[in-house]
């Protein structure tokens, strides 16, 4: 028999084997790698990441941005309209608006942050412990829904009082679906330590949608710090940060509406760059979404 009689009679061959071969999809890689991909084609992601990016370039650089010190006061250029010497003009004490802002940027992204980070953890703590452990989940539960109201002693624990909760919910959630999970179930079976199934099974599983959550937190965080300083509840001038700006400009709309209006616009071109984050990184980690072309 020849050879091309042997391949054509042997069992599970075919001459259209390789065509068939050739036309199957590749594999796909790793997770991190098409989430990768997926990022870089989100439109909102990517105009999300260039706007924090700038607003973030600004508050790590404002040493040398900005062209005074954001307190020193100039009286006799006291509401100075924006020029060259002046690219955001004045206010009524005669200090660079241009440099409070940019510092101003510096404080309130800190405080941001620094609420999303104490959220993440808190939350994570708290919910991880109450959706795994089955006895301690109506009590703390319970304790998280007394704190819902704010207790304030200073700005950022305000806002991680505020948002705590809702985290430690989502975490929670999360954790109820994944320690049902067959890996899970096995690791118990062969006696893993409970604290060990928690720390490398059941929460790293759940970072996808902690993730997207605390980019949302930090906007919230960054708005409603502005709000309380608007108020008189966060940093005390002459502490720049966006809220008390806009605050001391309020009285002088009319004749110097750029003091209120620049650090406005930080406020929002910073909101709105993580809220774009947050819904690339939501469509990215979801793999039931449909990912926007750029």
């Amino acid at each position: 028999m020849s050879t091309t009689a042997r391949l054509e009679g042997a069992p599970g061959r075919s001459r259209s084997e390789p065509t068939r071969a050739a036309s199957a999809p590749a594999r796909e890689g790793p997770r991190g790698s098409r989430v990768g991909r997926r990022l870089r084609r989100h439109r909102s992601f990517l105009l999300g990441g260039g706007l924090f990016a700038l607003v973030l370039t600004l508050a790590l650089l404002a040493d040398l941005i900005a062209p005074t010190a954001p307190d020193r006061m100039l009286f006799r250029f006291r509401f100075t309209a924006p020029r060259l010497a002046f690219p955001l003009g004045t206010d009524n004490f005669g200090r660079d608006l241009l440099s409070r802002v940019v510092y101003g940027a510096r404080l309130s992204l800190g405080i941001g942050s620094g609420v999303m980070v104490m959220t993440g953890m808190a939350g994570t703590l708290v919910g991880g412990a109450a959706g795994y452990c089955r006895r301690l989940d109506g009590a703390l539960m319970r304790g998280i829904t007394a704190a819902l109201g704010p207790s304030m002693l200073n700005a950022m624990i305000a806002l991680t009082a505020v948002y705590t909760p809702r985290t430690a919910r989502m975490v929670r959630a999360s954790v109820l679906v994944i320690r049902e999970m067959d890996y899970v179930q096995s690791a118990q079976a062969v006696g893993a330590r409970h604290a060990r199934i928690l720390w490398r099974h059941v929460l790293p599983n759940s970072l996808a949608p902690l993730i997207v959550q605390l980019t949302f937190i930090f906007a919230y965080a960054v708005l409603t710090e502005a709000i309380l300083s608007f108020l008189g509840m966060g940093p005390q001038p002459p502490t720049p940060t966006w809220g008390n700006i806009i605050a001391e400009g309020r009285n002088y709309v009319r004749e110097a509406p750029w003091i209120a209006l620049f650090p406005g616009l930080a406020i929002a071109v910073t909101v709105l760059g993580l809220n774009l984050l947050g819904d690339g990184l939501r469509d990215a980690l979801d793999p039931r979404m449909t990912v926007p072309q750029g």
